[in-house]
């Protein structure tokens, strides 16, 4: 499940990463779109013509009639609505299942009114270079969304990905998303907080308890129902459970196995030279490395390269002074196909014997849970 809205806002993994190209369908097979079930329908005024459902009346002051205001879904980032505004004004109708993000953009591109929206009346109010300023009222469920963007406001460059921040920086936001969490369980924003607490701390066994507090309800929501699926996917991953052992050739052709390094907590990154992501993450890790390497901790480099000029040179380049290895097979490399690797960069950090207790920790994330378990 992807979820546009979280990467809109947040930058988490997802965003950031090059993901292995699946193989082309069979031709005999030819892909169907499916309708939207929450479709909205142009509507010429304030009556919601759906019930049940919502209306959103939008007016953006300085837009010149004739331009077209689409509505997008928040999760997949598909068209459900379109309308031609008039004097600066427009109406979409539809319905929500339960409430969810809409991206609300004229002829569908940036910059977006972001809505956490319902089944309601809902009412928004901007001037055409100002959508981040926009007034949204009608929406309970915005309301919540509002509050906790209010709440988290001083910790925005750190969702974003922005700058270095001290430990206590970071423990500071986690208990301001977790005051959230237990004060809203039934609020549909809740999901979003959990995940924004797994991308500052990477705990997810704090993310599986505050999970567990959330009202069964808000578990089936769209984003409740991302939270599950990486709570099923830690599961699946064997946390707390030996990581399975493997070796490759390091840059001297010299095989490196992973139980070598067993009495270590070691970060298992798995990157490559041709990988822009890769090497945007990179700073982060040889950060945390620096910081951490004289404290039982280190990490061993898995690169997904075929060219090994090109693999020693980014080597160098990034100042990876950790041990690297590879076999020279790109997406073929055992290793990854060994832990079903389908977009890099990834990581897996595992203890000093050797079992797992992290994952996918980007960021902030990966220097916060280096410094939980070495503290």
């Amino acid at each position: 499940m992807k979820l546009i809205i979280i990467i809109l806002m947040a930058l988490p993994t997802m965003l950031f990463a090059q993901v292995k190209k699946s193989k082309p369908l069979n031709n005999t097979t030819k892909p169907t779109a499916k309708k939207p079930v929450s479709a909205a329908k142009n509507v010429a005024g304030l009556q919601n013509t759906t019930t049940g459902g919502y209306t959103i009346t939008v007016k953006i002051n300085g837009v010149a009639d004739g331009a077209v205001l689409k509505l997008l879904n928040g999760n997949t980032g598909a068209e459900e609505g379109s309308t031609m505004m008039k004097l600066s004004k427009g109406s979409f109708s539809g319905k929500v299942d339960n409430p969810d993000f809409k991206l609300i953009c004229i002829n569908g591109v940036a910059p977006y009114i972001t809505l956490f929206a319902d089944n309601s009346v809902i009412n928004i109010t901007s001037n055409v270079n100002e959508f981040e300023k926009a007034t949204i009222t009608g929406s309970t469920s915005h309301n919540d969304y509002a509050n906790f963007a209010t709440a988290t406001t001083k910790y925005q460059d750190l969702f974003n990905g922005k700058g270095n921040y001290p430990i206590a920086f970071l423990e500071e936001a986690s208990v301001a998303i977790e005051n959230f969490v237990k004060a809203n369980p039934q609020s549909y924003v809740s999901p979003l907080a959990i995940f924004r607490h797994n991308q500052v701390t990477g705990d997810y066994k704090k993310q599986e308890a505050m999970y567990n507090t959330l009202a069964a309800n808000i578990k089936t929501s769209t984003i409740g129902k991302y939270i599950e699926q990486q709570i099923s996917q830690n599961i699946a991953a064997g946390y707390g459970k030996p990581l399975a052992n493997f070796s490759q050739a390091d840059t001297t052709g010299i095989d490196i196995s992973l139980a070598s390094f067993k009495g270590k907590y070691v970060l298992v990154d798995f990157w490559a030279s041709w990988c822009r992501p890769c090497r945007m993450e990179n700073p982060n890790v040889v950060r945390t490395f620096e910081k951490y390497k004289n404290k039982n901790f280190t990490v061993l480099g898995v690169s997904l390269d075929q060219d090994k000029q090109k693999w020693v040179e980014a080597i160098a380049a990034d100042n990876l002074k950790w041990t690297n290895v590879s076999d020279l097979k790109g997406w073929g490399n055992a290793v990854a196909a060994q832990f079903g690797i389908q977009s890099i960069p990834q990581n897996l950090l595992i203890d000093t014997e050797g079992n797992l207790i992290g994952k996918n920790l980007r960021g902030s994330a990966l220097e916060y849970r280096i410094m939980q378990i070495l503290k």
